[in-house]
C-alpha cells in the first residue's frame, strides 16, 4: 500500500508546472499530509519554541507534532532539554500539552519518575536486578539559535542548520531572546494545507488589500512589484524606496548590524530567509501608529530605528524588533487544519500597563494572522474545486512561492517519493 502511495504521490510532483502552484492533491490529500509530516516534520529541522517558553528549572511545555510529542524542559542545572513525551515502562504519556511546573517527570500510569534531565530514577516493583541506566527518556536532536528552539525527529539531523546557526546567532544577540518573556500568545487553526499557510505568509501581493493594520508599518514593496503596471509616479516612489533600502542597509551594517538578505531557499535541506526590513511611518515597530509598543527596549538595544529583523523557516517566521518580537510556529493538524501558535516577546523584566500596552502590542498580528486565517481558507477551498487549475506565481511578488514549491518538491523526491 505505501508504494502504491509513493508512486501515486511521485505522479502528483512530476505534474507541477514551473513557476506554477502545486497540483491540488498536494493540498488536499490524506496520503499526501502524512508524507508531509514524515518528510518536513520529522526528518527536517522545524521550530518548535523558546527558551523563555521554559524560564525557570522545572518549568515544561508540550508540543504535539503528528503523532510525537515533545517536552521543552529547563532542567535543575538550569539547561534546555527536549525529550521524547513517551514514558519508558509502556508508552504513556507523562505530560499534558501546554505548560507545567514540575520538580520531577512522573508518568501518571505507574508513576515511573524521571529526573529533568531525562534520567529514569524510580521505577516501582521492577525487581532488584531491573537496570534503570538504559531507560531514559528519549532525548531529542535540538538546537537553541539565539533563544529559538530548533529540534528534529530524525535519527540523521540535516547538516546544513549550521548556515542558520551561524547568520542568526549573530543577528539575534543583540536582541536577547533567551532573556524575553511571552507577554502573550494566540493559538489560531486555519482551515487549510500547511503549506497554504506558508505560501501565503511568502508574498506580500496581498498586503495592500488585505492587510491595513500591517501596512501601517509595513513596506509592501520588499516584496517585489511589476515596476510596467506601476503609473509614472508610483514607479518614482518604488525606486526611491529602492535607494533608501540600499542606503539604509548600508548604514545598519556599518554600525555593526548585519542587515542583508541572506537566503538558502532551493537545493537544500534547511530552508531559511533573513533580512532587517525597513519600517514604515514612525519606523519604530509593528504597531497600529509604527511607534515602539514598549518602552523597555529587548536585549542590549539602545536604538528603535533598526527595522525589523525578519527570518522564515519552513514552519515559522519571525519579526524582531527594537521593542519586541513576534514569533509565529505552524503546526500540520490534518490535510486541511493548521495551527498558526503566535507569541509576543517583551524583556523579561517589561510590566504591563508599565513598560508595554498589550494592545498596542498584539492588534496588529491578531488582526493579521485573523485576516491570513480568512485567505488560506479561501485557498484552500478552491483548491478543493474540481474546477481548480495549478495558477502562475508573479514574477514580481511571488518568487519565493516558487522557490518554495521547488524545494517543496526535491525534498519530497529525496525522500522516496
Amino acid at each position: 500500500m505505501l508504494q502504491t502511495f509513493a508512486s501515486s504521490i511521485s505522479s502528483l510532483l512530476d505534474s507541477r508546472a514551473d513557476g506554477h502552484s502545486l497540483p491540488a492533491g498536494l493540498y488536499n490529500r490524506e496520503d499526501v499530509f502524512e508524507a508531509d509530516v514524515d518528510v518536513f516534520f520529522r526528518k527536517h529541522w522545524i521550530c518548535i519554541g523558546l527558551e523563555c517558553d521554559v524560564p525557570e528549572p522545572g518549568d515544561a511545555n508540550v508540543i504535539e507534532i503528528g503523532n510525537s510529542s515533545l517536552i521543552i524542559l529547563r532542567d535543575d542545572d538550569n539547561q534546555i532539554r527536549v525529550v521524547h513525551n513517551v514514558c519508558r515502562h509502556r508508552g504513556s504519556r507523562i505530560l499534558d500539552a501546554g505548560s507545567s511546573v514540575v520538580s520531577k517527570l512522573v508518568c501518571p500510569y505507574h508513576q515511573w519518575t524521571y529526573e529533568l534531565d531525562g534520567e529514569l530514577a524510580y521505577a516501582p516493583h521492577m525487581g532488584a536486578d531491573f537496570d534503570k541506566s538504559c531507560k531514559s527518556l528519549r532525548p531529542v536532536s535540538f538546537k537553541s539559535i539565539g533563544g529559538l528552539i530548533y529540534a528534529c525527529l530524525s535519527d540523521n539531523p540535516p547538516a546544513d542548520i549550521e548556515h542558520l546557526e551561524e547568520v542568526m546567532t549573530e543577528r539575534l544577540a543583540p536582541y536577547d531572546i533567551r532573556n524575553t518573556k511571552v507577554a502573550f500568545q494566540t493559538d489560531v487553526v486555519e482551515h487549510g494545507n500547511w503549506k497554504l499557510t506558508m505560501e501565503n505568509n511568502r508574498e506580500c501581493y496581498h498586503c495592500s488589500a488585505n492587510h491595513p493594520e500591517l501596512c501601517v508599518s509595513f513596506v509592501d514593496l520588499d516584496f517585489g512589484f511589476d515596476p510596467e503596471s506601476l503609473s509614472p509616479e508610483d514607479r518614482e516612489q518604488a525606486e526611491q524606496h529602492q535607494a533608501l533600502y540600499a542606503d539604509k542597509t548600508k548604514s545598519w551594517e556599518a554600525d555593526g548590524y548585519p542587515s542583508a538578505a541572506v537566503e538558502q531557499l532551493v537545493d537544500c535541506e534547511t530552508n531559511f530567509r533573513t533580512q532587517r526590513l525597513i519600517i514604515s511611518g514612525a519606523g519604530e515597530s509593528q504597531t497600529p501608529d509604527a511607534t515602539a509598543a514598549s518602552s523597555k527596549l529587548l536585549g542590549t538595544m539602545t536604538r528603535k530605528d533598526l527595522g525589523d529583523t525578519h527570518l522564515w523557516g519552513h514552519n515559522s517566521w519571525n519579526h524582531f524588533m527594537g521593542d519586541h518580537a513576534v514569533v509565529a510556529i505552524v503546526i500540520p493538524l490534518s490535510a486541511d487544519k493548521t495551527l498558526v501558535r503566535t507569541k509576543w516577546l517583551v524583556h523579561k523584566d517589561a510590566v504591563e500597563g508599565v513598560d508595554y500596552d498589550l494592545e498596542k502590542l498584539t492588534n496588529v498580528w491578531v488582526a493579521t494572522t485573523d485576516q491570513d486565517a480568512e485567505l488560506v481558507a479561501r485557498s484552500h477551498a478552491g483548491a478543493l474545486d474540481p474546477a481548480y487549475v495549478p495558477g502562475p506565481y508573479s514574477r514580481f511578488s511571488e518568487t519565493n512561492l516558487d522557490k518554495f514549491a521547488t524545494w517543496y518538491i526535491d525534498r519530497m523526491r529525496a525522500h522516496g517519493y
